[in-house]
């Protein structure tokens, strides 16, 4: 059994008002606490309409801003901007730094700031960038707009986090979680097919600049809807009665994880940098990043390296996105029927493992081999909605949840920093310490996922011995679903894994 264990305890602390959770205040003041089970099944599709392609569009768009410039690569951005050297790598690289580095204020604003409209804002800025990498110049202006692009972008993973995880329990997460990732996998499906496109553009303006000009407009219309039709909570749902939002409430009580509380807290800052569970999350997606580093920025190349231009390239990178989507879909579909969220992070690691291994010692002549191993190292992306599922499900207290989950979109940078850096000029064009690291680092991130299914264990079972010896009533209690605790400080709480 995996999945938490609804129950409490009279040892928990009680919680000051300024810590309860905004849906607390909400329930009082509807004189209603118990709520009504009828019309749930509605309640959630109502949810899933209204608030998933939002998500599902942010991701995408996100994403397929990093399979551009990969694609562009190709287009003729290299030549037309003098790249040389390292240059295409660290343009690649300055993204995640920006990301990274962005991902520190983050962590305040994603409390003290409406979540959905922060989101919003920042995909109307991120879009404003992306038009602007179309009038890149030079090596230094794409740097520049590179770097915008972190900074604004780096939002993005944190708050679907966050508002996934204020809609739905537990168990009813990982799909939905599944369905905003599939946004990856159709970027690059639907970014093979517009590269293609545009590349077959002359109109004295080059493609690949118009690619980027055009796609920023449309993320600037998804940042402005995103804004103004995202709920930021439930509560602020619109389209919700109030007998739903109240049913929808008492529903996910059972999180135990609260849903939006503005109060900053350092001690559960404190509590997460020193959290073991909060690391093991962090390394273990940093190791699936290297690979998806690669994936996203030298998939194209590697294509190319086949002796096919640039347009066949793009289209023949169209596949990985079938698998991308394919594993993201296996994953999220299984733990919504048998949990086991670390078994799923170790099976996607085998298909990476053998791609990274295809592609390593398979000789070049082999085209079809390596092409392979380059598809079956896309599986790798599936783990990252488990991941990031997994944190949002496991680390309560709001403040603790945010820093929580900007730490793993930030190890999640250190990751995809690393793996271009791999992809070093000298090593051109086999590349073969690059895909190297693609294997190595899956077998390591999988043997991760081992390690924390054996903490969570002995963890539940540690605190069901002690509620076994206090005697404590099954039940949860206002402080334990809505008083802002963190998973260490609530008792009654239980890891899933």
């Amino acid at each position: 059994m995996s999945e938490t264990k609804e129950s409490t305890t009279n040892t928990n602390p009680v919680p000051s008002v300024s810590a309860a959770d905004d849906a607390l205040d909400f329930l009082k003041r509807q004189c209603d606490t118990e709520g009504s089970p009828r019309g749930l099944a509605d309640i959630r599709h109502k949810v899933d309409r209204r608030i998933l392609p939002f998500m599902f569009c942010c991701y995408f768009l996100q994403f397929i801003d990093k399979v551009m410039y990969d694609y562009a690569g190709v287009m003729g951005m290299k030549a037309d901007l003098k790249l040389k050297g390292n240059d295409f790598s660290n343009g690649a690289s300055a993204f995640f730094i920006a990301y990274l580095v962005a991902e520190v204020p983050n962590v305040y604003f994603l409390q003290k700031v409406p979540p959905a409209k922060w989101l919003g804002a920042n995909v109307i800025c991120w879009g404003i960038a992306a038009a602007a990498a179309a009038g890149a110049k030079d090596y230094t202006t794409l740097l520049v707009a590179r770097i915008f692009l972190g900074i604004f972008e780096a939002t993005v993973g944190p708050s679907l986090m966050l508002i996934s995880s204020q809609y739905y329990t537990k168990s009813e997460q990982a799909p939905r979680f599944t369905f905003w990732f599939l946004g990856l996998g159709v970027a690059q499906i639907i970014g093979g097919v517009i590269s293609f496109g545009f590349q077959h553009v002359h109109n004295g303006f080059a493609g690949w600049r118009i690619m980027f000009l055009v796609l920023g407009l449309i993320t600037v219309v998804v940042g402005l809807g995103t804004f103004f039709y995202l709920p930021d909570t439930p509560m602020q749902a619109k389209w919700l009665s109030d007998d739903e939002k109240v049913a929808l409430l008492q529903h996910t009580r059972v999180n135990q994880t609260g849903i939006r509380n503005s109060k900053f807290n350092w001690r559960q800052i404190l509590e997460a940098v020193t959290d073991v569970q909060v690391w093991l999350f962090c390394l273990m997606l940093a190791l699936q990043a290297v690979s998806s580093g690669v994936v996203i920025a030298y998939s194209s190349t590697l294509i190319a390296g086949f002796g096919f231009g640039g347009p066949v390239s793009a289209l023949l990178n169209a596949p990985s996105g079938i698998v991308s989507i394919a594993f993201t879909l296996l994953v999220g579909i299984g733990i919504r029927k048998a949990s086991n969220r670390w078994a799923w992070v170790f099976i996607c690691s085998v298909p990476g493992i053998i791609g990274g291994g295809l592609m390593s010692f398979l000789p070049k002549s082999n085209r079809a081999g390596v092409l392979a191993g380059i598809y079956l190292v896309n599986a790798i992306v599936a783990p990252t909605p488990v991941i990031y599922h997994w944190v949002a499900a496991n680390c309560a207290g709001y403040t603790k949840r945010a820093f929580a989950s900007a730490a793993v979109a930030g190890f999640f940078c250190v990751g995809n920093i690393i793996g271009p850096q791999t992809f070093q000029a000298r090593d051109a064009p086999e590349y073969r310490p690059a895909k190297i690291s693609v294997l190595a680092t899956q077998a390591a991130a999988a043997v991760l996922a081992v390690v924390l299914f054996a903490y969570y264990v002995n963890e539940n079972r540690r605190r069901d011995r002690l509620q076994s010896a206090s005697g404590s009533e099954d039940q949860i209690s206002d402080e334990a679903a809505w008083g802002g605790l963190t998973d260490k400080e609530n008792k009654s709480f239980r890891y899933v894994y």
